[in-house]
């Protein structure tokens, strides 16, 4: 028996001798004393304290949690439960004889927050209140052992200033002793704070969380209350603040979603908000230089270096945590102004007094730019903007160079570089709203300060912000002061100006830079109010849609300081909930909207599409923009034909016979006749009318969950609609085949022969209709079923089941809306992969990236039974304008070699995938070819899990990606994007797949 069994087997016998309790123990982990998980019902915990360990560090604890199960029972911490002779603490001797003080408590349900997923707001929130609780309980407890001296006590934090020199790194050092610089500013106030009883370590391995099948969470559990001593409550909050941050992707909103919940409990005071920044960077800083210490002096202790890894992350991340910024969301959390005098300047920007001009020019009359995310002057690209255009726009609001204002709180994609994302994929967080106005006017025009000021500091910033000469003017109003910042002034400025000088009202202080000097912007003022102290080059001149709220009471509207009416140069906000009300006034209630919270977009570009706030989502779902949103190439084309012409095919035009020409080309014979339409559900209507005027016949047969169209006719061939909610039942000309599941079907992937098993229910249906003396029109599927769920069917299907329906006489209609054209890769066509050739081929709007356009191809001879003396005509199916884009298409599949990207992109996604599968038991069955993938979401016992797919397509919407969910259950995740997908796009999407199914409760 090794010594660690031998130890576990002795505290093993203690704990049943002492407490009768028999049950096996397993070791957690902890800094001195050893802590025992007893493996039995319900849980136990077995705390043998270190040797020489202070018999009143026990007893605080245990008189602590005595005192919360009096006063605060509803409080999830754990009970102490007593031996048999009815002690708290028992004293008990080790193998060595060397006494051990021991005593016991419950064990409460969870997981420890720092391996808890999601990290939601709402559960950081529910901490804060529990936090909150625990701490007005807490207020009445008194103990000798509080006042104790301990090295975690955040007054003694200073003291950790000497081991700033065991820190190797020279830019990390110098932030540590940052942190500890602000400590020290801030101490006098916190030592004037009353101390009272805390618990002094609620670190993110000290609070426990379950979460629930359908992803509801909760906090379970307070534990360790080793650490207590007597402080002041902020000291509480600041350190569950510091290490509720980690690793959250803003980690400001965590701490003030904390400070929200503890402050609707236990209410704090302004000043002891203000303290709660510096000392919660103050704990992390202590937690370091630690660390630090402990592994010079215990090397090979992994306990040491805990939560090391994520601390050393957060500072990496400190110089972009903005600090003014930081300090007034944790005041807006708890109702307060978000910073100290910022009342008095609101006050006075909405009623100002006499300001002089800061040009000498009237901008009431001048023109106003739209650059928000879908405005008349946003940037063609909204990755790579060309400032070019910029400069464009303004010539043409003012070719005479007067002035030309750009909008406050404007949400714009005009800030791409690296410095404007949170990330380095495009869909990564993106500062997008505007904080100042602008006003362009040439370079070398004078500006004037439109207050008496004192200069605060003078800058030039270049790259990667793009500043150029910047200065921060402070003026004192009624009642307080605030800052206006001017930005891409001349960059002789710094040689003109110094910090301290006094500035009159109306003096010219610096001239405009030239667009050499800012970084390619045309010239123009960047004016900007702060309700707060710092170096302009700090200020931030945009900020992310998500924290405007906070920004916008940092930085108010400056209109009234250029002699403007408040909101004369601002954006107007779209008001989500008023448009989703309007929708639902003017529409049917199953008119549905994707997501449980919908999203409001107005752009897109290539695989991204963006909200009116200008965020980025990666859209891993919508087919129909085929070669990505908003090609360039095919707005040029859609609007050089609308300048030429757009009429029906009664008149003669090339364009109709190339596009025809070019589709033929690639199919197989013999489908070479076209008809063009304008979406699917008109052409599968049309394939049907087809082969019922080859056939003379009525008869058609469907797969179970396709969906073919939402005309009368189409409906009735769509298994997913008629056998849906609301479905009338499959007409009696409608048969209904099996879908070629191998996963969830009767003959599964490992069996061979599935494909002609499968096919053989169609061979089922037709030798039931020549028993009832009825004759088959055709069969219509998908060749990769997507409504049934992205099923890939299984080799020799439709092969074997065109030849029972044209045994039958029937027509076979292949309906390649969802797969044709080079979505599954090497292949061209779903059928093409299967070894099969229709007779009719149905194509959807993806042939015309979302342009109404749809086509069906057939034989000769299918067309000419066709032409019985009826006319067929569709008004713009065809147009010249339709056949314009779509020939467009055409070209940039071939020439930007997209079916080759969804092969090799395709492969990619598919194998991580099926690698996020092989760690979680959620998932079923990975599938799919190319850009054509669904992933299968299974419970526990292998049944659907549609629960599981809704919560991980919403998750993913609120990672910034877009996708689907599909099958009969609703329980298949549907990935489609368009083909222009990149390598970059599919590995963002796989990290953030993999984190949210790190999240679920099914774990291999």
């Amino acid at each position: 028996m090794s010594a660690n069994a031998a130890a576990h087997s002795q505290w093993a016998a203690e704990l049943e001798r002492h407490w009768g309790i028999a049950a096996p123990l397993s070791l957690v982990h902890g800094e001195y004393d050893l802590n025992f998980a007893v493996d039995s019902s319900p849980g136990r915990v077995l705390k043998v304290m270190r040797a020489g360990c202070d018999p009143a560090l026990v007893d605080v604890q245990v008189a602590c949690l005595a005192h919360l199960a009096d006063t605060a029972p509803d409080l999830p911490v754990p009970q102490v439960i007593a031996d048999r002779a009815g002690r708290a603490v028992v004293e008990l001797r080790d193998r060595t004889g060397t006494p051990r003080l021991a005593w016991l408590t419950s064990r409460l349900p969870g997981t420890v927050y720092a391996t808890t997923r999601p990290q939601t707001l709402g559960l950081i929130e529910a901490v804060g209140r529990a936090l909150g609780r625990l701490d007005a309980a807490l207020a009445g407890f008194r103990h000798p052992a509080l006042e104790r001296p301990l090295k975690w006590d955040l007054r003694r934090a200073g003291a950790a200033r000497a081991h700033l020199t065991l820190v190797t790194d020279a830019a990390r050092r110098a932030r540590l002793a940052e942190v500890l610089d602000g400590f020290d500013a801030c101490r006098p106030a916190l030592d004037a704070l009353p101390p009272q009883a805390l618990h002094n370590d609620l670190n993110d391995y000290n609070i426990l969380c379950a979460t629930a099948a359908d992803g509801r969470q909760r906090l379970t559990g307070l534990v360790d209350f080793g650490d207590m001593l007597a402080a002041p409550v902020v000291c509480e909050l600041a350190i569950a603040g510091a290490y509720l941050m980690l690793d959250q992707p803003r980690p400001v909103a965590a701490f003030a979603a904390l400070v929200a919940g503890y402050h609707a409990e236990r209410p704090l005071a302004a000043a002891e908000i203000e303290l709660l920044w510096p000392l919660a960077l103050t704990r992390l800083a202590v937690s370091a230089l630690n660390a630090a210490a402990m592994r010079r002096e215990r090397p090979g202790d992994a306990y040491v270096a805990i939560s090391q890894a994520p601390i050393e992350r957060f500072f990496a991340r400190l110089p972009r945590l903005f600090e003014p910024f930081a300090r007034a969301s944790l005041r807006r959390s708890a109702g307060y102004e978000p910073a100290t005098g910022a009342a008095p300047v609101a006050a006075w920007l909405g009623a100002p007094g006499p300001c002089a001009r800061v040009f000498d020019h009237d901008l009431g009359a001048a023109p106003v730019l739209d650059l928000g995310v879908a405005g008349e002057h946003a940037p063609h690209d909204p990755l790579q903007p060309d400032l070019g255009e910029l400069a464009a726009a303004v010539a043409e609001a003012s070719p005479a160079g007067g002035p030309v204002l750009g909008r406050y709180g404007e949400p714009r994609l005009l800030y791409a570089t690296p410095a404007f994302f949170a990330g380095p994929h495009p869909a990564s967080e993106r500062r997008t709203v505007h904080l100042g106005i602008d006003v362009f006017l040439p370079a070398g025009t004078p500006v004037r300060a439109p207050l008496e000021a004192t200069v605060h500091s003078v800058e030039h910033c270049p790259d990667p912000f793009d500043y150029g000469g910047l200065v921060t003017l402070r003026h004192a109003v009624p009642g307080g002061h605030f800052f206006t910042l001017y930005g891409h002034l001349a960059a002789s400025v710094t040689r003109d100006l110094s910090a301290g000088r006094k500035i009159a009202a109306g003096e010219a202080f610096a001239t405009l830079g030239s667009a050499d000097e800012n970084g390619g912007w045309p010239p123009h003022l960047h004016l900007q109010v702060g309700v707060f102290e710092a170096p302009g080059s700090a200020w931030p001149g945009v900020a992310d849609p998500d924290e405007w709220p906070c920004w916008r009471a940092l930085c108010p509207d400056p209109a009234p300081l250029l002699g403007l009416a408040a909101g004369h140069a601002s954006a107007t906000e779209l008001d989500h909930e008023a448009l989703l009300a309007r929708r639902r006034a003017r529409t049917a209630a199953n008119l549905k909207l994707s997501y449980a919270e919908p999203l409001t977009l107005l752009r897109g570009w290539r695989s991204y599409l963006f909200d009116e706030r200008g965020r980025t989502y990666l859209d891993a779902f919508n087919n129909v923009p085929h070669v990505g949103h908003a090609h360039p190439r095919i707005a040029a084309v859609v609007s050089r034909q609308s300048q030429l012409l757009n009429t029906n095919t009664r008149y003669l035009h090339p364009l109709l016979s190339d596009y025809a020409d070019a589709l033929v080309a690639r199919l197989p014979a013999p489908l070479e006749v076209c008809f063009l339409l304008n979406s699917a559900s008109e052409a599968n209507e049309l394939a049907l009318r087809l082969a019922r005027a080859r056939t003379e016949a009525r008869d058609m047969i469907v797969s179970a969950a396709g969906y073919h169209g939402h005309t009368c006719a189409t409906i009735d061939l769509s298994d997913y609609k008629f056998s849906g909610p609301g479905g009338g039942g499959r007409a009696p000309w409608v048969h209904v085949a099996p879908i070629p599941d191998t996963y969830r079907g009767r003959f599964k992937a490992d069996n061979r022969d599935a494909g002609p098993h499968y096919a053989a229910a169609v061979a089922d249906i037709v030798r039931d209709l020549r028993a009832r003396g009825r004759r088959l029109a055709g069969f219509i599927s998908e060749p990769f079923p997507s409504v049934g769920g992205q099923i890939v069917p299984p080799p020799g299907y439709l092969r074997a089941a065109y030849a029972h329906v044209r045994e039958a006489g029937g027509v076979c209609i292949a309906d390649e809306v969802q797969t044709g054209l080079g979505r599954l890769g090497r292949f061209a066509w779903g059928f093409e992969q299967q070894g099969a050739v229709p007779d009719v081929v149905v194509l959807g709007k993806p042939i015309g990236n979302g342009h109404p356009l749809a086509a069906v191809i057939t034989t000769r001879a299918i067309a000419d039974s066709f032409a019985n003396g009826m006319e067929f005509f569709s008004t713009f199916g065809g147009s010249t304008l339709s056949c314009a884009v779509g020939l467009e298409v055409l070209r940039i599949l071939d020439e930007e070699r997209l079916a080759e990207n969804a092969q090799v992109v395709g492969e990619r996604l598919l194998a991580g995938l099926s690698d996020i599968a092989a760690t979680t038991a959620a998932i079923g069955d990975v599938r799919g070819l190319g850009f054509f993938l669904g992933v299968e979401l299974v419970a526990q016992d292998g049944s659907p899990d549609r629960a599981a797919a809704a919560y991980v397509v919403n998750r993913l919407r609120r990672q910034r990606v877009l996708i689907g969910s599909e099958g009969p259950h609703d329980n298949v995740l549907k990935i489609r994007p368009p083909l222009c997908f990149s390598a970059a796009d599919a590995e963002f999407f796989l990290a953030r797949a993999a984190g949210v199914f790190d999240e679920m409760p099914l774990r291999r």
